[in-house]
This record gives structure tokens, C-alpha cells and sequence, in this order.
């Protein structure tokens, strides 16, 4: 997918290096925008292989509001196994502290809880919130159903009072729908962007969003949309974004996105969807910044 190895590219000609919260060190750039029409197909990456069933599980656990990572592991999902709520276990650093943040369950209030249950106080990841702050994503919804024209349809997800508590704070912190000749728009914004693990996962991520949201409201799908903050990539990952800027983007075309027995965004489970035609270069090791 050429507008991803764009901003791969920009990066490396154009960014500085930097420090950063996991004293890992980062290059990096201020600002970059990625933008696709899905007509042109479902944007999971071909340069390298991307496991939809683990963007897709994640995503289902953001719109169920969920914040216990056993979810997940019960999935085989690990991908937010090194993290935890830092009013469990202080984040740091060393090898002890590692090991406890990995046996905490609780992510603290991170992005789907704060979809669903918008300026609530957080207690804990079992703790029944139902009627608990303000349902973003239901509003989303309402009014992609009532008012398709309105310029409004936003929702949040950072939140100030909480990004001390769940790291890491709120990359992608929102994202706003728009419908234009009856095709539904979507955009996101994010504030730190790791290019070579986290940013695949949030395009595949967000182009479900937006299949999801057409389908709800009787849309076609539109534009994906992301505005991109601090845009970097790891010291430990230069070799293998420069293996991948040597791979045909064009080797492979892009897979659909194929959604059964759809009732409504609040009931999906994501086995319901499948990518189709997915073929790829093979996978490429990142290891994470912790």
C-alpha cells in the first residue's frame, strides 16, 4: 500500500532522532496524514503479513468497553500483554517491575472504555459500568441514523484525568464520521505514531470501524483518513522498515473485507468478518517498546 510506505519513506528523509518514554530512541517527523479510498480495497498491509484476527479482536474489545487484558489472552491475543494500569503497578523499566505489569490484568480506562463510558470514574476492570458516563460510540451511531449530514459526529477518546493511569495514554485519541453523496467518511487523529508495529494495526483497524459504522447506518464506504501527530519509528526497527521499503507494493493486490450475519456494531464479534484474498510478503519481526 503505497500512502503507508509514503510515510515510511518521509520519515527516514525527513525525521530527527529523539528521546523518548521507553528509552528505546526514536526518529521522527511532526505531522503526516494517511488517506484511502476503500473502494480501492481493505488496507491491510502486502509489504509485510498482518494478522487481521488480531486487529479484529482488539477492536471487539474496544467497542464492548472492556478493560481486563484476559479477554484478550483467552483469544490468543498478546499484544497488550506488557502493559497495565499504572495505579496496579508503576510503570518502569526493569526487569521485575516488566514482569509484574505483565501479570496485572487491569489496562485502567483505556480506549474502548472511554468510548462507552465517557467521564465516569474508573474503579476496576470487573467492576459493572453499564449506565455509567456518556456512550460515545452509541451517540455516533444515533446520529449517523438521524442527522447523516452533521458535521458534529465525533467521538473522544483521551482523556486527562487518566492519562497518567493507563500507558501507554491514548495514541489514537478519537476519530469523526462524515457522510458525503452517501458514502460514509471516516478520521482519525493520533498523537503518537510507532510506524512500524502500531500504525498497520491502526489503518486495518480503523477501515473495520468504518466498515462497521457503513453497515449500521446503510452506507457505502468511503475515505479512511488518519492525522498523524508525532510520526516515528524505533531505533530497533530502522533494518526491518528498510527490508519492507524494498518490497513491491503493487506484488499484491488488496483484500476485501467480508462481514456475515450483521445485526448492529454492539452485537459484532469478530470472527463475523473475514478478509478475502489476502496475500502478502512474509511477516516481519518488531520487537515492542516497552
Amino acid at each position: 500500500m503505497k500512502s503507508y510506505l509514503d510515510i515510511v519513506n518521509y520519515v527516514f528523509e525527513n525525521g530527527i532522532k529523539k528521546e523518548d518514554r521507553t528509552g528505546t530512541g526514536t526518529t521522527a517527523v511532526a505531522g503526516a496524514m494517511f488517506k484511502h479510498n476503500m473502494a480501492d480495497g481493505f488496507p491491510l498491509l502486502t509489504t509485510k503479513k498482518v494478522p487481521y484476527r488480531l486487529v479484529a479482536s482488539e477492536l471487539e474489545f474496544f467497542i464492548k468497553g472492556l478493560t481486563d487484558k484476559q479477554w484478550l489472552i483467552d483469544r490468543n491475543n498478546h499484544i497488550w500483554d506488557e502493559w497495565c494500569s499504572t495505579e496496579k503497578v508503576p510503570y518502569g523499566h526493569d526487569e521485575a517491575t516488566k514482569k509484574k505489569m505483565m501479570e496485572e490484568r487491569d489496562l485502567g480506562p483505556i480506549y474502548g472504555w472511554q468510548w462507552r463510558h465517557y467521564g465516569a470514574d474508573y474503579k476496576d476492570y470487573d467492576t459493572d459500568y453499564t449506565g455509567k458516563g456518556f456512550d460515545q460510540l452509541k451517540r455516533v451511531v444515533d446520529m449517523l441514523k438521524k442527522t447523516p449530514y452533521s458535521r458534529q459526529n465525533v467521538l473522544i477518546a483521551w482523556s486527562p484525568k487518566h492519562a497518567n493511569i493507563v500507558v501507554p495514554p491514548f495514541c489514537h485519541y478519537g476519530f469523526q464520521v462524515t457522510v458525503l453523496d452517501g458514502k460514509l467518511n471516516l478520521m482519525w487523529n493520533q498523537r503518537s505514531v510507532d510506524i512500524a508495529l502500531g500504525l498497520p494495526f491502526n489503518i486495518a483497524s480503523y477501515a473495520t470501524m468504518l466498515h462497521l459504522l457503513a453497515k449500521e447506518a446503510g452506507l457505502e464506504e468511503g475515505l479512511l483518513v488518519g492525522f498523524l501527530g508525532d510520526t516515528h519509528f524505533y531505533s530497533n526497527h530502522e533494518e526491518g522498515l528498510k527490508e519492507q521499503l524494498s518490497r513491491d507494493p503493487n506484488k499484491y493486490k488488496l483484500p476485501k473485507l467480508e462481514t456475515e450475519n450483521f445485526t448492529s456494531i454492539f452485537d459484532w464479534t469478530y470472527t463475523d468478518s473475514k478478509v478475502v484474498g489476502y496475500e502478502s510478503y512474509p511477516r516481519i519481526k518488531f520487537d515492542i517498546a516497552v
